[in-house]
């Protein structure tokens, strides 16, 4: 195979130069589309003090709680943590920092590191301690704040205020996909979409776990969702692996 063939065979082979300290962006939405096979990986592997950049934190037993309740998290930044009561414990205790961040909002910053745009305006937040500072980010034990966020410039255009937010750039990034080509080409399935393509963009090396790994030229152009240039590594995981539902809502019958 030629040197643009991407593909890692073994997913602890994938995330063996994941350091202590390393900066994440991991894709997901709830438990949808969260890079499993590589998150039990990086959870034996042992890395800790780790700064992660997801949506959200998973549940206590799975995503990224994994992580979480291993002790392995040093930083969190997501626009969503409700399912999870380690992570609203160790933030409380003071053992985990949290930078809240609109959903919205957290998509551009990731967008925007892996396009090369250093920060952007949005209105989002605007009015808001989002804005002012203020919000905490992390708690002494003794519940008063030890750090909180600061304030971020605003600038008016065109009669409205703006505030301004930094880009996120991270040192890898994990992502899942449906499918994948081996020189990192990606499709991603229905709500695994929203936070995977640009979790991916964001890191500097992004690893990819895809479920059926097909040869270049078989996905049509038209249908790639994240082109390989984004992509450094690619792990073929296979169709069976597990999945999960955050929250299940049924009815009864008739």
């Amino acid at each position: 195979m030629n040197g643009l063939d991407k593909v890692v065979p073994d997913p602890t082979q994938a995330v063996a130069d994941i350091g202590d300290g390393a900066s994440l962006a991991v894709g997901g939405f709830g438990l949808s589309g969260n890079p499993m096979v590589l998150i039990e990986a990086l959870l034996a592997q042992g890395a800790s003090d780790l700064a992660i950049v997801s949506n959200n934190c998973g549940v206590d037993d799975w995503g990224l709680g994994l992580l979480l309740g291993a002790g392995r998290l040093a930083k969190m930044t997501s626009s969503y943590v409700g399912e999870n009561k380690e992570f609203e414990r160790q933030f409380l205790s003071g053992e985990l920092e949290v930078e809240l961040t609109p959903q919205g909002t957290l998509a551009e910053k990731l967008r925007a590191g892996g396009s090369g745009i250093a920060a952007f305006f949005t209105q989002t937040g605007v009015g808001t301690q989002v804005a002012e500072g203020g919000l905490p980010r992390r708690y002494h034990p003794d519940g008063t704040v030890a750090v909180a966020s600061p304030v971020k410039e605003t600038r008016t255009f065109d009669g409205a205020e703006y505030v301004l937010e930094d880009a996120i750039r991270t040192d890898f990034a994990l992502v899942h996909a449906l499918r994948g080509d081996r020189t990192g080409n990606l499709v991603f399935n229905k709500s695994a979409r929203n936070f995977n393509p640009l979790a991916a963009m964001s890191g500097r090396v992004c690893i990819a776990q895809v479920e059926e790994l097909v040869e270049p030229g078989e996905l049509d152009p038209d249908q790639i969702h994240l082109p390989g240039v984004f992509v450094h590594r690619v792990v073929p995981v296979g169709t069976g692996i597990e999945k999960r539902i955050e929250r299940r809502t049924t009815r009864t019958e008739g």
